[in-house]
């Protein structure tokens, strides 16, 4: 392929050298050049690509993509030098075009938002695979190019990644993609190029203040992806969070809405709910819809999800009772409020929950139901949760709050410490504490003993929540993945 046709729609600032020249592959990691390659150099968070530029043209690059001028050669030397206005920018358009741009041949939707991308991602795979279509999916836990797994290691991949996972998707003769969209695949322009049929918003509320800074620029990338959307596109948002209607603000595409208690395109109330599932009130605009239907997953926060997952089969063009009809069917998301239950009368419920908002999302949910049990109102609520190393500090004490004034026992433990001490963490969370309430709390900083004496204390009807890791099969202490999956803790205590 010529490197004159990657760089179309590309904003290029010059060029040194001649663009008529052929690429065999494009790289961003300069271990990975090759004699013939294009190497885009990319400012990074950690390393700067330009700093190996030398290194690559040494391994046999015939072109280089810059956008730092100071990297920039008065001539070629045999080598194309491209200045162009955002490297991370035409490495995604680069990687579309190289991959036959395939988002022109799939209806891809993106799932944006802080809770509930990977339930509703993950759903709507399953959903449109049980209507009869060839689906990929691109999320947290896993992807799928149609039947087939591929592990996943980000939210949303590299670009280039990325694109060869949706290309493969079309090569399978999908028709449809789901993905997650992260904030930092918004702000690293892993995203560029892509066409997107659709995009859905879940909420939004504190994370990632690590990356984003403030509260405001987290928010401001996520509405990126529905700035971007076409006139023909479609955008589904939730009117119950204050930040919905910010994201569809100005769109040129279509707008839809749904809400669990306001007047909305889809509605639903919840009629009766258990730890097995809850039976709902589905209301819709489109398609003159109002019915219950039982589905197997619990809390408000699911309702929400739902609505989003029904409403855009429906926007898709997909027969609204037929889509309900195989929602009832859909088991939870692994590691998405999931429970075990204990021969001696106690629940566990396993969630991914890790932010403030989604810890009390799924603690409310859980007190709710036990509210109901008139047997069980003597039960307790034992949590047990931790907070990743190396990620916003800011929300540790806010979340040891929110667990402590939400559940009977509290128990603070290790997440991913990463590259920080356990105990530090656990300090920090303990910050949000007082001295008084402290005493009521166990710091216990190996997860599984954390774990496994919440099982100890807990007696008949009671229930345990286990936030923070859900799908997770492991744990990253100083830099080292071990093997760590909450799930099989729980049930080596039964």
């Amino acid at each position: 392929m010529l490197l004159s046709d990657l760089l179309k729609n590309i904003d290029v600032v010059r060029v040194v050298g001649n663009s008529q020249v052929s690429v065999s592959g494009i790289q961003s990691d300069s271990r990975k050049v090759e004699k013939g390659h294009v190497f885009v150099a990319q400012a990074g968070t950690a390393v700067d690509g330009h700093t190996f530029i030398t290194q690559c043209v040494e391994r046999g690059s015939v072109a280089i993509v810059l956008d730092n001028p100071t990297y920039m050669p008065s001539e070629s030397n045999g080598v194309v030098y491209i200045q162009v206005k955002n490297s991370d920018e035409a490495l995604g358009k680069m990687a579309h075009y190289w991959y036959g741009e395939p988002t022109k041949h799939l209806q891809l939707v993106g799932v944006t938002g802080t809770n509930g991308k990977t339930t509703t991602a993950t759903l709507l795979y399953r959903l449109f695979k049980a209507l009869g279509n060839k689906v990929g999916l691109l999320s947290t836990v896993v992807n799928y190019v149609d039947e087939t797994a591929i592990p996943a290691t980000h939210t949303t991949p590299d670009a280039l990644s990325l694109n060869a996972l949706l290309a493969q998707m079309v090569a399978a003769g999908c028709t449809y993609a789901f993905m997650e969209v992260s904030s930092h695949a918004i702000a690293q322009e892993r995203i560029a190029g892509l066409e997107y049929a659709g995009a859905l918003f879940t909420n939004l509320t504190r994370d990632h203040l690590d990356y984003h800074k403030t509260f405001d620029n987290y928010r401001d990338t996520k509405k990126q992806l529905f700035d971007r959307l076409s006139k023909e596109a479609f955008a589904i948002t939730n009117i119950d969070d204050r930040n919905g209607l910010v994201m569809t603000q100005n769109c040129r595409c279509r707008v839809l809405t749904y809400s669990t208690h306001s007047m909305a395109d889809f509605r639903g109330k919840i009629l009766e709910e258990g730890f097995d599932g809850m039976l709902l009130r589905i209301q819709s605009t489109i398609g003159a819809v109002d019915t219950e239907v039982f589905v197997p997953l619990v809390g408000r926060f699911n309702v929400s999800n739902l609505l989003l997952i029904y409403g855009c089969a429906v926007a898709m063009g997909e027969d609204a009772m037929e889509a309900l009809r195989i929602l009832s069917g859909l088991s939870p998301v692994n590691g998405r409020f999931e429970t075990i239950h204990s021969p001696k009368g106690w629940t566990a419920v396993i969630d991914y929950a890790h932010t403030p908002d989604a810890v009390e999302n799924v603690l409310k949910t859980i007190n709710e139901i036990v509210a109901t049990k008139k047997q069980t109102t003597s039960a307790q609520v034992i949590t047990v949760v931790g907070c990743g190393g190396n990620r916003d500090k800011g929300k540790r004490p806010i979340m040891a709050r929110i667990a402590y004034d939400l559940s009977t026992q509290l128990i603070l433990t290790s997440d991913n410490p990463r590259d920080e001490e356990p105990h530090a963490i656990l300090q920090d969370m303990a910050a949000g504490l007082t001295p008084k309430e402290l005493q009521r709390v166990l710091l216990i900083e190996d997860r599984a003993s954390a774990i496994k004496t919440a099982c100890v204390l807990a007696k008949g009807g009671d229930v345990i929540l286990v936030a923070g890791k859900g799908h997770e099969d492991y744990q990253i202490i100083k830099g080292v993945k071990h093997h760590f999956d909450d799930h099989e803790v729980v049930k080596s205590c039964l």
